[in-house]
């Protein structure tokens, strides 16, 4: 990747992905490189947060989704779940301000039910106070795992045929779209990694299909406006050809 940014360059502005997803990968590894509890890594990742929500919005991106807690993180020690939980419901209460002033709607996807009682009320609540925004559109993806969607939503078309509300014949990639998570809004342009793994995580993997991919080695507690920026200026770089020529 080139040399972070202080502002997009006049191609980049022109050619912005309207959606951009990003794994927020490496809290665990800069607490360590610190000698910190992991928590601590995913405290200060909440300053990435922030400055990524700011920054998409102020570019002109109109859809943000956060790989924020994935369904295989349920397995991660109780004693780091329970701090992530309190993290995200104090996330939740505290920007509101902040997500208002700046026009942004938070929207959710993943196995919402089993988070803890008291995110899901708030969630609720903050979904509610910024349903009105017309600005970037904010996705937290919780308790999320894309092969868990695509089975939900083959089941889903599946009770539809079996209830004669769909022919077999009918079912076409644009129908599965439509029941997924995410059938409301378009696909990810851009795919963003910290941390410098090259893998997917079982984010979004039908969504992803014609993403560009941009992997970079800052740990996410480390990944500020620079950062993205850089990666938007990459992504305007690519020949999107999607099959073509």
């Amino acid at each position: 990747m080139s040399e972070a940014p202080a502002q997009l360059s006049a191609e980049a502005k022109n050619a912005l992905p309207a959606h951009v997803a990003i794994i927020m990968d490496g809290n665990g590894r800069w607490a360590k490189q610190r000698h910190l509890p992991r928590v601590e890594g995913h405290r200060q990742g909440v300053e990435s947060v922030r400055t990524v929500i700011r920054t998409a919005g102020e570019i002109g991106i109109k859809y943000l989704t956060l790989y924020a807690f994935s369904a295989e993180n349920w397995n991660r020690p109780k004693d780091e779940v329970d701090a992530l939980m309190q993290y995200l419901a104090r996330y939740l209460k505290t920007e509101v301000h902040e997500l208002n002033r700046s026009k942004v709607r938070l929207e959710a996807i993943g196995q919402i039910y089993r988070l803890p009682e008291y995110v899901q009320q708030q969630l609720e609540k903050t979904k509610a106070a910024l349903a009105h925004n017309n600005g970037l559109t904010l996705i937290l993806a919780l308790s999320y795992g894309g092969r868990i969607e695509i089975v939900e939503a083959a089941r889903k078309i599946a009770e539809k045929v079996r209830q004669g509300l769909i022919e077999p014949g009918e079912i076409t990639p644009e129908l599965f779209a439509q029941h997924l998570y995410t059938g409301h809004w378009p696909d990810p342009d851009l795919l963003i990694r910290t941390s410098g793994e090259l893998r997917v995580s079982n984010f979004l993997l039908w969504q992803i299909s014609y993403a560009e991919f941009v992997v970079v080695p800052t740990l996410w507690p480390e990944f500020r406006k620079p950062q993205f920026l850089a990666a938007i200026e990459e992504y305007a770089q690519r020949h999107r050809r999607f099959g073509g020529l």
